[in-house]
């Protein structure tokens, strides 16, 4: 795995039992899925005012408005 070995770890959905396809593009730069990695982690991370099941939520309703189908 190399470059990716450590990221792995980081990405793999516990509840699933593996890499999300969306993550999983990014094996091929591995800079990326650390970067992508990154991203979601800060969007994602408690602001202390939403819990984390409602930031989930505005996710979810944001790319339904955007017409994203992942």
């Amino acid at each position: 795995m190399g470059e990716l070995e450590p990221l792995h770890g980081r990405v793999v959905d516990r509840d699933l039992g593996r890499v999300d396809h969306i993550m999983a593009v990014h094996s091929i730069n591995p800079r990326g899925l650390a970067a992508h990695d990154g991203l979601y982690r800060s969007a994602m991370a408690g602001t202390g005012t939403l819990r984390k099941v409602e930031r989930e939520l505005i996710a979810y309703v944001v790319s339904l408005e955007n017409d994203c189908h992942y």
